[in-house]
């Protein structure tokens, strides 16, 4: 009898620093279960299908695979935000100000879900159903 595989990560995405100190970490999963956890969250959600291709897409269209893998912000930045990425075996790790165009809607998308899953409210150890 064979078992079935465990899902494999799709996104591991880490936020951390700037002003507001963030400090949040997203894994987002093949199957759509992904763990959110930071200062004021930590649970887990499901993304529906039509958010999993949005940022398939998005990470084909930045050329994710080109890109270098530091790029940062020149000296004297305050209270910049670093962004670590992790997207089939790559990782790629940008301060704000030195963010490639082409990576921006990545970000933006991650983020957008790491604020909608702040907003979501659940009991303790349950899954969530993102509203979009």
């Amino acid at each position: 009898m064979s078992r079935p595989l465990a899902p494999a990560v799709l996104v591991d995405y880490y936020r951390t620093g700037g002003f507001a100190g963030f400090d949040d970490r997203l894994v987002i999963f093949d199957n759509g279960v992904a763990v959110v956890s930071g200062k004021i969250v930590n649970q887990e959600v499901e993304i529906n299908q039509t958010d999993i291709d949005r940022i398939v897409t998005l990470f084909n269209q930045s050329t994710f695979s080109t890109l270098d893998r530091d790029y940062s912000a020149r000296p004297g930045g305050v209270d910049l935000i670093k962004y670590t990425i992790s997207y089939h075996n790559k990782t790629v790790s940008v301060e704000d100000t030195a963010i490639p165009s082409s990576l921006q809607p990545v970000i933006d998308e991650l983020n957008r879900i790491l604020t909608m899953t702040a907003s979501v409210k659940q009991p303790s150890g349950q899954a969530v159903n993102m509203p979009r």
